[in-house]
């Protein structure tokens, strides 16, 4: 596999429960070499951590009160305050991000994960990598994210600007620091929706709340192009609380309040229902094969991508060809339609009544 993202971890692990000798390659130097962002709703995922055999220790790092929701307009008017039952079922926990990929690279044997390896390219049956180094393959799992440089190898695709970028800003050891924010925000996910711009918060298990700015309808270069100086944080916080000029004084106290991480994104996505000729040798998962709009189904259909694979896999252990063909035929299924949703969800965000639509998708009549 190329990549140590939530995709090509388990189906490691599903290959090392099987018997099967598989490595994971891993551009960064180490596991903790950056940042794996914030909370994941986990909900269709969930079957492919039980497969794994690990859907118990997901649940003893799961945060089921993460599920509370809180909706809002600029103005701030509270549309929707959902707060979840301690005896609740874990339907939809969340997770933070980086103890998930932490739990799966703990469930794997020393060394299937080499760090420091960054992919080049494929030739006379050998994958090549930066500094020279090479090692032969009889399968090769593109599970290398969005910017996948083993897609190329079956598919001319290539990621698209959506016209939304957003970014990310946090503010640490929130109850300390900002008890009244850490009060507004709650325990799980704040939406605010309106003026083709969203502002969202989520409590994550480390005490930090990381807010994301949304900004619809903008061009591709909108990072260089907007007036926003992104690398002095100071006063890139000091512009982004103008462009939210007019919203409740509650929502720019949560930008005001946020420390020096500012990450601006540019939010892309590869062809709904992108398919390619089975081609031996060779597959991909996760964002290589399916990125979407970040609206909650992209982490789960990586955790399912992989899952399903070591499945097959491990059902046709002397035909590698005819697994991936299986896999390649249910995978493009599922996520065709699990990036239909997507799309639709996105438009649903972008639009100018947004939070009145958004209350209606959780409140359907």
């Amino acid at each position: 596999m190329i990549g140590a993202g939530l995709g090509g971890l388990i189906l490691a692990r599903m290959l090392h429960l099987n018997g099967f000798d598989a490595v994971v390659y891993e551009r960064d130097p180490s596991r903790g070499a950056r940042g794996q962002g914030g909370m994941l709703d986990i909900h269709s995922g969930q079957p492919a951590l039980r497969e794994a055999g690990l859907i118990d220790r997901f649940h003893a790092i799961a945060r089921p009160e993460g599920q509370d929701m809180r909706l809002l307009e600029p103005d701030g008017t509270l549309l929707l305050q959902e707060d979840t039952p301690e005896d609740a079922p874990s339907a939809r926990p969340e997770v933070d991000r980086a103890d998930l990929r932490d739990l799966l690279l703990d469930s794997l044997p020393e060394g299937m994960v080499r760090w420091g390896h960054a992919f080049e390219s494929t030739a006379d049956g050998r994958v090549h990598f930066s500094a020279g180094r090479s090692a032969t393959y009889d399968l090769l799992v593109g599970a290398d994210g969005a910017e996948s440089r083993v897609r190329a190898l079956l598919t001319d695709a290539r990621p698209a600007h959506t016209g939304q970028h957003v970014v990310e800003l946090g503010i640490p050891d929130v109850d300390r620091t900002h008890p009244d924010l850490a009060a507004m925000v709650g325990r799980g996910n704040y939406w605010v929706l309106g003026d083709g711009l969203s502002l969202s918060a989520q409590r994550n298990g480390d005490g930090r709340v990381r807010v994301y700015l949304g900004f619809f309808h903008t061009a591709e270069d909108w990072i260089t192009t907007s007036g926003i100086p992104f690398d002095d944080p100071a006063a890139a916080r000091a512009r982004l609380i103008e462009e939210f000029d007019g919203w409740d004084p509650r929502f720019t106290a949560l930008i005001a309040a946020c420390d020096d991480t500012v990450q601006p994104r540019s939010i892309t996505t590869l062809p709904i229902g992108l398919t390619w000729p089975s081609t031996p040798g060779v597959t991909l998962l996760g964002d290589a094969a399916h990125l979407m709009p970040p609206v909650g189904q992209g982490a789960n259909m990586a955790l399912l991508d992989g899952a399903r694979l070591g499945l097959a896999l491990a059902a046709h252990p002397d035909d590698f060809p005819a697994a991936v063909r299986e896999f390649e035929r249910e995978m493009f299924e599922r996520t065709g339609a699990a990036a239909r949703m997507s799309a639709d969800m996105q438009e649903l965000l972008t639009s100018p009544d947004a939070a009145r639509r958004m209350l209606a998708f959780f409140q359907p009549a």
